[in-house]
């Protein structure tokens, strides 16, 4: 168990660091940047990442960008390169590959569609696997 004083500065780093990738998720972030711009050393960052958000920097930031590229998708008029771009990535093949991986679909099938399910919401076929 931590100290009191330890949990408040985690708590803040990680809420500082939160507000930085929520407001710049669409430019080029790295951890050591952060880290730096919220005081802080790169282990405590991944530490405050890592105990008080339960993820880790690498993860939250691709889950702002994710989210925020459905919003945009459901924008006519936005090319699937407009929306990668716009959420930080230079490469619209990486972008689908992550949107992919993260929502179970790729970008140009949620944009038709318009409905998707998260894996982790999927139901379970009776021998438990995902069907």
């Amino acid at each position: 168990m931590h100290r009191p004083a330890t949990i408040r500065l985690r708590t803040s780093l990680f809420e500082d660091a939160v507000a930085i990738v929520e407001a710049e998720y669409a430019s080029d972030l790295s951890l050591d940047d952060i880290a730096r711009r919220v005081a802080s050393s790169r282990r405590q960052l991944q530490r405050a990442y890592s105990e008080i958000g339960e993820t880790t920097f690498r993860e939250h930031l691709t889950a702002i960008r994710m989210d925020r590229a459905a919003e945009l998708l459901r924008i006519r008029g936005l090319t699937v390169r407009d929306v990668a771009h716009r959420v930080g990535y230079r490469q619209p093949a990486q972008f689908a590959k992550a949107f992919r991986r993260h929502h179970g679909i790729a970008p140009s099938d949620y944009r038709s569609g318009g409905r998707f399910v998260r894996p982790e919401a999927a139901p379970m076929a009776s021998d438990g696997a995902a069907a």
